[in-house]
């Protein structure tokens, strides 16, 4: 059964830190994770140079199927037909129609038959929107590494076998084409196919709705980033803003608790924040409470030492300054006595002030196990009878039922809590007097109660006989007999067993205390 792991495991740092990041404040890491994302966006615009691609290999399929089909048509049909024909076919295509013969001479050209569907746009007049897009597919194209069409030259009339379509197809009898670069990077597409008598029919078309697709698309796109870009650097800033600023405000709050200049530190709880910081600001500001209650609690037990030591310290001093100066044998045993007295309540003063002080450490550190509360109460009874018991009181303990009165602790400990809680109900119990032990099962809590035929504890003060160096002695007992530590040990112990204790009266309606122990049964 898999088993929860302890809030306070420690946690390794370098499991939570991301290297180089954990330098960079949280503003540029949340702008550069959202434009990051916009960048892989921006990378359509090389998917726009693929899509382009297609389309002109689209365009070389089309005019190689035209310029065949045409040369088809043409066949059919006598020499003299042929040229008015091939206008026709040059006006409705939108074809440059052009026929060489076998040694490369223009027969006949669509162009200077009067239809001029071909020109080519000269960069130079062009306005500066054309030129930055042509920079653009330059940048574009050097990126995605495209190799560059050949830039489209016209050929002499005579020259035609300089054209690479028309030597292919004299060469091999089948249809060719060929991807040109116009002056104003628009793509130009050639292509031939046979004819009969040895000569060739190429056809020429300047592609320039392939690019104005193409940037017409690009421009939506940079619309889109610009927008998607604003938009991105808004929320991660406002983003930034609800994160940074409250943490920032945190750890200058952390930083003046650190300092201490500032005694009511106010460590904003941010209560309208549902959130982590909003859980972080109030697990913050409780800390600093409980350190600053911590602090103050130290403080005055730092107090309370020094006001408990004094008065032990000035009785020893006077009874030493006495031995100097008396010669009386009598005096000297007295002065002898109170000295040792002291000497006795400064020793179990100072024990119990080291067990107070280190009880917290040592509970944090200490290794529980399951313990039989009512084996370790009867075995403490059997132990303070047999030692024998002051004034004729009796010690007693009864357990209700049989049932098992075990709890998840230290023994050590739980034993000093009622050793504690009998040595304080044997002190104020009379003459006589009955001290009973009751032990029983309430639910999920372990119940010990300790009760005495003593005056009892007042109601309003209740709750203060468990504070430090709070002493109330009994009737006729000397004074230093108790460092007003026991009761205070005793809570701050079953307190960190995750139990309580409490003073109340007796439920006979008789005199005398009722300190009840409740704690957590084993595996409850």
């Amino acid at each position: 059964m898999p088993t929860a792991e302890p809030l306070d495991r420690p946690v390794d740092e370098g499991a939570l830190s991301l290297r180089w990041s954990g330098r960079v404040s949280l503003t540029p890491r949340i702008l550069f994770v959202n434009i990051f994302a916009l960048a892989l966006l921006a990378g359509g615009f090389f998917y726009l140079d693929s899509y382009r691609a297609r389309i002109v290999d689209g365009r070389v399929a089309q005019a190689e199927r035209e310029v065949r089909l045409i040369a088809e048509a043409l066949t059919l049909l006598s020499p003299d037909e042929r040229t008015d024909e091939m206008v026709n076919f040059a006006r409705k295509s939108g074809l440059r129609l052009r026929i060489y013969d076998r040694r490369g001479r223009l027969v006949a050209d669509s162009r200077q038959l009067g239809v001029r569907n071909f020109q080519l746009l000269d960069p130079d007049k062009d306005g500066w929107q054309q030129d930055a897009a042509r920079a653009l597919d330059a940048v574009i194209d050097t990126v995605v590494r495209n190799d560059r069409d050949p830039l489209y030259r016209e050929r002499a009339p005579g020259r035609g076998l300089r054209w690479p379509d028309v030597v292919t197809v004299r060469t091999t009898g089948g249809t060719a084409a060929t991807v040109w670069r116009a002056p104003d990077r628009t793509p130009v597409v050639t292509a031939a196919a046979p004819l009969p008598e040895d000569r060739v029919l190429m056809a020429t078309v300047n592609a320039r709705d392939i690019t104005q697709t193409v940037r017409t698309e690009r421009a939506r796109l940079s619309l889109v980033l610009a927008v998607a870009f604003l938009l991105s650097v808004l929320l991660s800033l406002f983003l930034a803003r609800t994160i940074v600023r409250p943490m920032r405000m945190l750890a200058r709050a952390a930083i003046r608790v650190r300092l201490g200049r500032d005694r009511e530190v106010v460590v904003p709880r941010l209560p309208s924040r549902r959130d982590e910081i909003g859980m972080l600001a109030r697990a913050l500001s409780d800390m600093t409470g409980a350190l600053r209650s911590r602090i103050d609690a130290t403080e005055a037990f730092a107090a309370d030492v020094t006001h408990e030591l004094k008065n032990p310290l000035a009785s020893l001093r006077s009874a030493v300054d006495g031995l100097a100066t008396v010669r009386d044998p009598d005096l000297r045993d007295q002065l002898l006595a109170i000295v040792q007295d002291d000497v006795h309540r400064l020793d179990r003063l100072i024990t119990d002030i080291s067990d107070a002080s280190r009880l917290d450490a040592q509970l944090a550190r200490a290794k529980f196990e399951d313990v039989d509360l009512a084996a370790l109460i009867a075995a403490l009874v059997t132990y303070r009878v047999d030692r024998g018991i002051e004034r004729g009181v009796t010690l007693h303990f009864e357990r209700d039922g049989d049932d098992p009165l075990v709890v998840h602790g230290e023994g050590a400990r739980l034993e000093r809590v009622f050793a504690n809680l009998i040595d304080n109900a044997i002190s104020f119990s009379p003459p006589g007097g009955k001290v009973r032990i009751g032990g029983g099962n309430d639910g999920d809590l372990v119940e010990i109660e300790v009760t005495d035929d003593g005056p009892g504890v007042p109601p309003e003060q209740r709750e203060a006989v468990f504070r430090r160096f709070h002493s109330v002695r009994p009737g006729g007992e000397a004074f230093g007999q108790h460092s007003g530590l026991g009761l205070a040990i005793a809570r701050t112990i079953v307190e960190g067993h995750g139990g309580m204790i409490a003073a109340e009266s007796r439920r006979d309606a008789h005199e005398g205390a009722r300190f009840v122990v409740q704690l957590p049964i084993a595996g409850a």
